[in-house]
Formats: structure tokens, C-alpha cells, sequence
């Protein structure tokens, strides 16, 4: 077997095995950050979840949520429960509207207008004003100048906010 057949089966084992991955996890609903169908048979939209290092007194005071999660207004449904283990609280936000479909769900993202961006962007806000009392800001680069090098720091930095684990 020559060296580029070697090659070529090795990617399509790959190709093989990330399609299988992609089908077990669309396929099972409730399961994973994927969306899948709800018991009505509809896109559900998942719960966000942070943990809140905070009692749930501190969390929500009277059953008011944190600023960040009031702005979301009406369209979210958002649950305010004790962590396991008491450490903390749980906090949870979800879209009422439900999910849309893995392919439309795809193009927002891409295009930078899912609206889950919003519910995770309000999470982490809502988590650090519990835990800090101030909403914190990534460091800046340590150099100020543009540089072709500085340039995918620079991109990271500004959608860490957005993206990545809440």
C-alpha cells in the first residue's frame, strides 16, 4: 500500500468516523449541546446553564433575576435552582420560541445572528456580576501595535465573548 492510499484511507476513517459521531449525537434528543426534538416532535431549544458560585439568594434576591437576564425580556423561559453538592446555583435560560433546525441553526450561527449568542453573552454577564459585582473585560494584547501575527489574538479576544463555554 503506497504511501498516498495510506493517506487517503486514514481521512476517509476520519470523514467515517465524524459522520457517525454527528448522527449519534443529532439522533438522540436531550442529549449533548446539539438541538434535537422535543416531546412534541418541534426543535426544542436547549437550556444554558452556568453555575453560579453564589447562593441562590444572592443569585436572584426575591425571585429577581440579574440585569443581564431581564433584558432578554419575555422570550426566554429561566429556571433559578440550588447546584449540586451546594455549590452555588444553578442558572438556566432557554429560548420560548423553541430551536430552530440543525441547518438553520448553522447559518445563524455563521452569520452571527443566532439568537443563542444572546442568551450565553447574558449568562456569563449574569455570573459575573454575582460572583465579581463588575462585568470584566479580557486582558488587551500586551502589544498595542497591528501586526499580521497579533492579528488572530486580536480576532480570538473580541468573539471570546461570545462563543465558548459560559
Amino acid at each position: 500500500m503506497g504511501r498516498v492510499t495510506k493517506g487517503a484511507a486514514a481521512a476517509a476513517a476520519v470523514v467515517t468516523a465524524g459522520a457517525i459521531a454527528m448522527h449519534r449525537a443529532l439522533s438522540r434528543p436531550g442529549r449533548g449541546n446539539w438541538p434535537g426534538r422535543g416531546s412534541t416532535g418541534r426543535w426544542a431549544s436547549r437550556w444554558q446553564t452556568v453555575t453560579v458560585d453564589r447562593p441562590p439568594a444572592q443569585v436572584a434576591p426575591k425571585g429577581q433575576l440579574p440585569e443581564p437576564l431581564v433584558r432578554l425580556g419575555d422570550g426566554v423561559e429561566t429556571r433559578v435552582r440550588p447546584a449540586p453538592g451546594g455549590r452555588g446555583t444553578e442558572l438556566a435560560v432557554r429560548l420560548r420560541a423553541g430551536g430552530s433546525d440543525v441547518l438553520t441553526g448553522m447559518v445563524a450561527h455563521l452569520t452571527g445572528d443566532d439568537p443563542r449568542m444572546a442568551l450565553r453573552t447574558a449568562l456569563r454577564q449574569a455570573k459575573q456580576l454575582a460572583e465579581t459585582g463588575e462585568l470584566l473585560s479580557p486582558d488587551r494584547p500586551s502589544t498595542t501595535r497591528r501586526t499580521l501575527l497579533n492579528r488572530p489574538l486580536e480576532v480570538a479576544t473580541r468573539h471570546g465573548r461570545d462563543q465558548g463555554r459560559v
